[in-house]
């Protein structure tokens, strides 16, 4: 059956060996995990109040934080894509930088910054606003390092697709913003869609960034990786339960977005 397929398609058979053996490399760790978590406690291992905290500031970090990465990522991505100026491909290095950057080191970057003796911190720190160590220092580090997922995405499809329907409309008398939100965003909609889900899905599973500019305070700032690490110190049921919890909210978002962009394509 397989030969046959990828005989209609144009495939090399041995192509699906290392495929199978990758796959296996995923699934099987996933898999592993399954067979070690308690079913039997495993409502109570994650209904308990700190579990429920750091679900609910997850999500809504992880939510927050791809707002974020939309109103200043896709902004980022156009200007990449269609404008010409000099710098731009050191300015693309520097966007994309986060996505090769240690997140503790990410971390570090945002504390010097917006830390209490940071560059801007220290000038917040005066008018009243602490940044570090809360839950708008969650959404930072979430944003920090799930931003360049989005702008990737769009900014690919953007150079795929070219410039032709845009030029008709600017030629049919469309002004600029029109354009923008009538030819070019809809046109990269799939990627949009593809990239926000990216965002959402790093932003959820932050953890170096997090704990080291924004600590690990329940309620505040301890999201559900954070949880996991520290139930993994005390209670391995627990944070294999939690770890559960975390794949299965990704594969649901992932799975949603994709009949989405699925419909938009």
């Amino acid at each position: 059956m397989i030969r046959s397929g990828a005989s209609r398609l144009g495939l090399p058979g041995w192509l699906f060996i290392p495929a199978v053996f990758g796959g296996l490399f995923i699934v099987m760790p996933l898999a592993a995990m399954l067979t070690r978590v308690e079913w039997a406690n495993f409502p109570a291992l994650i209904t308990s109040e700190a579990s429920r905290d750091a679900l609910v500031l997850s999500l809504r970090t992880s939510l927050i934080a791809t707002g974020l990465c939309f109103l200043l990522g896709v902004p980022m991505a156009v200007v990449l894509a269609r404008a010409r100026f000099r710098g731009r491909d050191l300015l693309r290095a520097l966007v994309l930088l986060p996505l090769v950057l240690p997140p503790v080191v990410a971390g570090i970057a945002l504390l010097y910054t917006f830390g209490r003796r940071g560059l801007l911190g220290h000038s917040l720190e005066v008018a009243g606003v602490q940044v570090a160590f809360s839950t708008t220092a969650v959404v930072m580090a979430q944003t920090f390092v799930a931003l360049p997922f989005l702008v990737i995405s769009v900014e690919a499809a953007l150079r795929t697709v070219g410039t032709r329907y845009e030029s008709v409309a600017a030629t049919l008398g469309a002004p600029p913003t029109i354009v923008l939100r009538r030819v070019t965003l809809p046109v990269v909609l799939p990627a949009l869609i593809s990239g926000l889900v990216l965002s959402f899905a790093r932003a959820l599973g932050e953890f170096g960034a997090t704990i080291t500019f924004a600590g690990s305070l329940q309620g505040a700032t301890r999201t559900l990786p954070l949880e996991i690490y520290l139930q993994r110190e005390t209670d391995s049921a627990a944070a294999i339960a939690l770890s559960v919890v975390l794949i299965v909210v990704a594969v649901l978002i992932m799975g949603l977005t994709r009949g989405l962009s699925g419909r938009t394509a």
